[in-house]
């Protein structure tokens, strides 16, 4: 069984324009240990799809529909009583801005003893606090306890969000790009830190990032994500070396290579469009190169053109 099966999922939230459809049938899953990587453009609503997970866009107004199954349970129809449970104990969050999720006027060792009380009152002491900030690789944690967030470079702070995010020893930890932050040196010890902690916890993790060097680093598979649907989904090689749909393609197009002798990179023409009004059919064919009449007329199913490894596009050859 999958540590998380996400079956059909809608998210509706409700606008200036009527209620909007930003989650539209995605379908996924996490098994204990793996590494997936959610990538796409921003608006995509990969960070939607994290949210939901825990349940942690307010419902109402938000309207969900299908299955988010966390250990077999589905999230969807819990009381609140259980999401506090799970939330921080078995799915627990890093984002991409440390400074402004952490207290500024709560030292780093209070705000990790937060997390200690709730979910381990157990191991709630300062040595316990000092274990995970070593855990994590901040130096001198005797004494970085009693620092204030203002006190840690960017990177630091990073690593303390990663220390409240385990303190509590999830199943599976959601990272909404850990490092786009971050300088590349640091963004390198934080990945590193990641793919360690991973192998020593035996914990999952769901990586959201748009770099794809970030995936080829540290991903077991990759869900591409397009327009609130999943457009293309598989092994991290599988779809890095050899992209099957349009847009996986020109996500590639656009990074930049080592040793590449292309003058120029090549855009994606346009921009996500507005989910309030989606394009008729495929969502991707106003800006696909090999879009044909009948994109437009039928919303493209997500297939299993190889093993393992799904494509949203009739198109596509391997």
């Amino acid at each position: 069984m999958p540590l998380l099966e996400i079956k059909n999922l809608t998210l509706e939230l409700a606008t200036a324009d009527g209620r909007v459809r930003v989650l539209d049938g995605l379908s996924l899953s996490i098994a204990r240990g793996e590494t997936l990587c959610l990538v796409g453009e921003s608006g995509c609503g990969k960070s939607l799809t994290a949210l939901s997970i825990a349940r942690l866009v307010p419902s109402p107004p938000a309207r969900y529909a299908g299955q988010i199954l966390l250990e077999g349970q589905d999230v969807l129809a819990m009381s609140p009583r259980e999401l506090r449970r799970i939330r921080g104990r078995v799915v627990s969050y890093v984002f991409q801005d440390p400074g402004a999720a952490l207290n500024p006027v709560l030292k780093v060792g209070t705000q990790i003893m937060e997390m200690l009380k709730l979910h381990r009152p157990e191991k709630a002491s300062e040595t316990e606090v000092i274990r995970l900030l070593k855990l994590v690789g901040i130096p001198a944690p005797e004494q970085r306890v009693d620092n204030y967030p203002f006190q840690l470079s960017g990177g630091m702070q990073q690593r303390v969000m990663l220390a409240i995010a385990l303190a509590a020893e999830p199943a599976l930890l959601v990272a909404d790009e850990p490092t786009t932050a971050l300088d590349v040196t640091v963004q390198a010890q934080i990945l590193e830190l990641l793919r360690a902690l991973k192998h020593q916890l035996g914990m999952a993790i769901l990586l959201i990032t748009h770099n794809l060097g970030i995936v080829g680093e540290v991903a077991d598979r990759v869900a591409v994500m397009y327009a609130g649907q999943i457009v293309e989904l598989g092994p991290a090689p599988a779809v890095l070396q050899n992209p099957l749909h349009p847009y996986t393609k020109a996500l590639k197009a656009t990074a930049p290579q080592l040793g590449a002798t292309r003058a120029r990179l090549e855009p994606i023409p346009g921009a996500v469009p507005s989910l309030a009004a989606p394009p008729p059919g495929c969502r991707f064919a106003p800006r696909c190169k090999i879009a044909r009449p009948d994109c437009s007329e039928k919303v493209p199913e997500l297939i299993e053109t190889l093993p393992g490894h799904w494509v949203r596009c009739p198109y596509s050859a391997p």
